[in-house]
């Protein structure tokens, strides 16, 4: 018996999770989860359909990218999520799909600004949208660069990713990621809510405002703060 069985299981059921929130198109998608332990861990395979995915399919790697465990080829992704739990060392999971409105900002290369309580119950910034990638990383190691796309991001609009569990990535799409694989899963569901009402919101008032300081404070704090008391 496989020493990451535990591990699988959980990656296995956060992309199964992904698929059934609607947020992936065909097999395009990923989730991932980690071991810090044993400095591993745990991705889909790539190209497989969902209805014949099975937790003895995820593929286990090193954050170096080496395969540890597994038959199948690992998510073209895989990079990606090797570079942030590489830098990121207190995140435990990480998601990335082709979700409609999330990729409808991405393309647009602007951030989701906060426009209501919903947003604000989450975080207390808009969602980023990093850059679209240079020339030269594109032509160099593309998977990996997209990690340090995030990370660059994350810099220079100085933000935490511990605050921020999410970006997105111009005229790609979004990553998302949290203390384990199922709130990676929880937040790529939150961001595509939010991105389509902040879709809807700019078509009903092209000139809406944010949503004032006092009520992002409010709805933040009443659910992370230390005297949180929100939940439905």
């Amino acid at each position: 018996m496989s020493i990451y069985k535990d591990l699988k299981q959980e990656c296995y059921e956060a992309n199964m999770q992904l698929n059934a929130l609607g947020l992936v198109v065909y097999t395009f998608g990923n989730v991932s989860a980690v071991d810090r332990k044993k400095q591993v861990f745990a991705i889909k395979p790539s190209g497989v359909p969902y209805e014949d995915l099975k937790p003895e399919d995820m593929v286990i790697l090193d954050f170096d990218n080496n395969i540890i465990e597994g038959t199948l080829r690992p998510s073209s992704d895989t990079k990606t999520h090797a570079y942030l739990y590489k830098n990121w060392n207190d995140i435990g999971g990480i998601a990335h799909t082709h979700a409609l409105y999330s990729v409808a900002w991405a393309q647009s290369q602007l951030d989701i600004p906060i426009f209501g309580t919903t947003h604000a119950d989450h975080l207390t910034a808009d969602i980023p949208c990093a850059p679209p990638m240079s020339d030269e990383l594109i032509k160099g190691n593309y998977e990996h660069n997209t990690g340090i796309q995030i990370l660059d991001c994350f810099e220079q609009k100085n933000l935490s990713h511990k605050e921020v569990e999410m970006v997105l990535i111009g005229n790609h799409g979004p990553f998302t990621w949290g203390k384990d694989a199922a709130k990676a899963v929880y937040n790529s569901k939150v961001l595509e809510v939010v991105a389509e009402m902040a879709y809807v919101t700019l078509q009903i008032n092209p000139n809406a405002p944010r949503l004032k300081n006092s009520l992002i404070k409010k709805h933040y704090e009443r659910k992370h703060g230390k005297n949180s008391y929100y939940g439905q």
